[in-house]
C-alpha cells in the first residue's frame, strides 16, 4: 500500500508500517528504507506467526494452543530450513520472539486464544 501511496501522491494512511519500494522500482536501490524486521501470521491450522531478521527466522507453530512449537532457521546456512536450531539457540529465540510479542496487534475478530502464555 504505501508504494501505491507514494505513486499516487495520496496520503498515508496512519495505521500501517509498511514501507514503499519505490526506489527499488526507480532503481533506487541506495536510498531504499529497509524493516527491522519481517512479521506475519496465519490463523488457519492453530495459528502461526513468524519473524525473519537478517538470516534469522523464527516460527511458531498451535500458537492458539498457548503451547506453540518452535523453530529457528539461519537462513544463510540452511536455506532450506531443514534444521530446527531453537533448542541450540535459547537466546535468540527469546529475542526474536520478543519481537514477535511487540509486532503482534490481538484483533476482536480473529484472536490468537493462548498468545504470549
Amino acid at each position: 500500500m504505501p508504494t501505491m501511496v507514494e505513486l499516487t501522491k495520496a496520503d498515508k494512511p496512519h495505521y500501517t508500517d509498511g514501507i514503499s519500494f519505490v526506489p527499488t522500482l526507480l532503481g533506487k536501490n541506495k536510498q531504499q528504507k529497509q524493516h527491522q524486521y519481517l512479521y506475519w501470521e496465519f490463523h488457519e491450522e492453530g495459528g502461526r506467526q513468524a519473524l525473519r531478521q537478517g538470516n534469522w527466522k523464527l516460527i511458531l507453530q498451535k500458537v492458539k494452543s498457548g503451547e506453540p512449537t518452535i523453530e529457528l532457521y539461519n537462513l544463510k546456512s540452511d536455506p532450506k530450513e531443514h534444521k530446527n536450531m531453537a533448542k541450540d539457540n535459547p537466546k535468540k529465540v527469546k529475542e526474536l520472539r520478543q519481537l514477535i510479542d511487540e509486532a503482534h496487534v490481538e484483533s476482536e475478530i480473529f484472536p490468537f486464544i493462548g498468545l504470549n502464555q
